[in-house]
Order: C-alpha cells, then sequence, then structure tokens
C-alpha cells in the first residue's frame, strides 16, 4: 500500500479539524466552541490544532472560508442548465435553499450566521469576513435575477442588488427564527413567500 505524503496528511488533519469545527459552530455556536472540545471531536492532539491554526480567530476564519466554499458550491447547481424560462435559475436558487432545510435533520443553521450574531460587536476580523461572505451570497443572488430581467423584463423596474439583500436577510433571518421556535417549516414557507413574490415580479 503506497504510504501518504506529507502534503496529504497535512490536508487530511486541516479537514478534520475544519469539519469537527463546523459540527460543534452548527450544534453550540462558536463561543462555546473550544479548542479542546475540537481537537476531541477531531480525533486529534493539540499540538496538530496549533501546527495548523495559531489563535481561535484563525480557525474561526478558516471555517467561514469552508463554510462558504460549500455554500457557494451548491448555488452553484442553479446555473448549471442552460435558462429555458426567464425565471428558471432564480427558481433553481429557491428549490436548493428549500431542499437544504428539508434534507437537515436537526435545526437549519448556519455558520456565517452564527459567527456573524456572536462576534460581530467583539472581533472585527471575524465581522469582516462575515460581511465578505453575506456579500458573496448577495452578488450571486443578485446576478440571477438580473439575468432574469434581462430574459424578461419585468412588470415594474427593481433593484436587484436591494432584492438580493431582502433575500438574503430573510434567508438568514429565517433560520435564526426556526432555530428559536425549532419549526424547520418557518424557513420553508418563508422561501415559498418569497419565490412567489419574485415571480409576481415577472407576472409568471
Amino acid at each position: 500500500m503506497k504510504k501518504k505524503s506529507q502534503e496529504q496528511r497535512t490536508a487530511e488533519t486541516r479537514r478534520k479539524i475544519l469539519d469537527a469545527t463546523r459540527d460543534l459552530v452548527l450544534r453550540q455556536g462558536f463561543t462555546a466552541t473550544g479548542v479542546d472540545q475540537i481537537c476531541r471531536e477531531a480525533g486529534l492532539t493539540k499540538g496538530a490544532f496549533f501546527h495548523h491554526f495559531k489563535s481561535k480567530e484563525a480557525l474561526g476564519l478558516a471555517a467561514l472560508a469552508d463554510w462558504g466554499d460549500f455554500g457557494m458550491g451548491l448555488y452553484a447547481e442553479a446555473t448549471r442548465e442552460p435558462l429555458k424560462e426567464p425565471l428558471d435559475h432564480v427558481h433553481r436558487f429557491f428549490d436548493i435553499m428549500t431542499g437544504f432545510v428539508q434534507g437537515n435533520e436537526g435545526p437549519v443553521t448556519c455558520v456565517v450566521g452564527i459567527i456573524s450574531q456572536e462576534m460581530s460587536l467583539t472581533n472585527p476580523n471575524l465581522r469582516e469576513e462575515c460581511a465578505k461572505h453575506l456579500e458573496v451570497w448577495t452578488d450571486f443572488a443578485a446576478r440571477l435575477l438580473d439575468e432574469a430581467k434581462q430574459a424578461c423584463p419585468p412588470r415594474a423596474d427593481f433593484d436587484s442588488r436591494e432584492l438580493a439583500w431582502f433575500l438574503n436577510s430573510l434567508w438568514q433571518g429565517s433560520m435564526l427564527v426556526s432555530k428559536a421556535r425549532q419549526e424547520p417549516d418557518i424557513i420553508v414557507k418563508n422561501l415559498q413567500r418569497a419565490r412567489a413574490y419574485v415571480d409576481n415580479l415577472f407576472a409568471v
């Protein structure tokens, strides 16, 4: 059996740390997640942890980047197939969010949303990173809306970016309310209402 290279072992260790961090943050939040707990969850030593991350802030920044890559990878599926109808990609975007909710066995949460709520007032670096990832989501949604407007002029013109921020706020806020009430259906119903609102803008 071929031995793993040092580069492969390093990548696997980093992956274990990030996976453990993600799972713990989604379950209990960033503030409540300590390095010792992450190491236990990942089956690694603290030495291995600090070889990859000099501080919890550095880990938080990496966890945000990792979650952002995961999320945008999911959303990219919305544009995999070419448009047949003007709102095809927008509808697929809503379908992906709905599928994420319905496929989740526990409370539906978001690493970016959690760290934003917990750290924005106390850690500027984490706040800025959270803001960046929220911006990426909004930019993507705005591009889909602009694409739809080009394919089919809406009944009344609207600012795609403003609407994208509204959808972002609805998505994040719905997860927060759903978590508090332990009612994932709230998210699905809000997504359905948001989709109907967008359809109405285009008289679909």
